[in-house]
């Protein structure tokens, strides 16, 4: 398996907190099942601004070490980008990054509000012959309130990832309808476990992806850890599936009113 979304890098955003909580987290990762791992540290302007050369050389410290010390895990550079106007203008000054300098990028958005100008900056991506990649769209409270939002975003070329946790409620009640609702309708791409701290979401990964199974089937499972990853980090291009509008039931629709009151 491959985790698309990790905040392993010590030091540098909320992530690991130091070297020896880097390395814990790398071990929690392998007995979890993964082989690689994609360090998705967050780029947000004037907050988490660690440039490239920089990650580059953590990454290749850390990886250096990992060989010493006789733990087999692969390793690659990539950002969680905060949303904003000059996102592509980042990616072109070497200051953030895509996904192991390949065309897929990996952004996310303000969790409460919808940004006015989503649209713009994700065809500002694609004009320069990118791919955005939407991190945890579960967990916004516009997408919960309109999940039709993600079909709209899908069927403009934004292809999106879970987070591990979501499916056993780490995010609250809303967020598991919503990404449940979201496997149903084929909105999935690929999974992250969007780790921050040891002893939390890598302990429960054999749960998560027991219940996602349920949902998905063993072969679609397959397609989000470890298929669609290989080919975002190889550079290659993904087929998806089409998807269908996920639209909640009464019942659905019930459970998040009363959550919200």
């Amino acid at each position: 398996m491959i985790d698309f979304h990790s905040h392993i890098i010590p030091n540098i955003d909320d992530g690991s907190r130091s070297i020896e909580e880097t390395f814990n987290l790398l071990k929690e990762a392998k007995e979890a099942g993964f082989e690689s791992i994609i360090l998705t540290s967050h780029y947000i302007e004037n907050y988490y601004e660690t440039n490239v050369p920089e990650r580059d050389m953590w990454v290749k410290a850390i990886s250096e070490n990992l060989q010493n010390k006789g733990i087999d895990i692969n390793l690659y550079l990539g950002n969680e980008i905060y949303m904003s106007d000059n996102m592509m203008q980042l990616l072109i000054d070497g200051k953030a990054s895509t996904i192991n300098n390949s065309c897929y990028v990996l952004f996310e958005m303000p969790l409460n509000v919808e940004p006015m100008n989503l649209y713009d900056v994700i065809y500002s991506l694609q004009e320069n012959k990118l791919i955005p990649v939407l991190a945890h769209p579960e967990r916004y409270k516009f997408i919960q309130k309109e999940p039709e939002l993600v079909y709209d975003l899908i069927e403009k070329g934004v292809l999106m990832q879970a987070n591990y946790g979501s499916i056993l409620g780490q995010y609250g009640d809303k967020a598991e309808i919503i990404v449940r609702k979201f496997f149903e309708s084929n909105m999935i791409h690929f999974l992250g476990s969007d780790v921050h701290r040891p002893n939390t979401i890598y302990k429960r990964i054999p749960q998560a992806l027991e219940e996602i199974e349920e949902i998905v089937g063993k072969q679609k499972l397959e397609e989000l850890t470890t298929i669609n990853p290989k080919l975002a980090l190889e550079n290659k291009r993904i087929d998806i599936e089409e998807p269908e509008e996920a639209r909640l039931t009464f019942k659905e629709k019930l459970i998040m009113y009363l959550k919200r009151n």
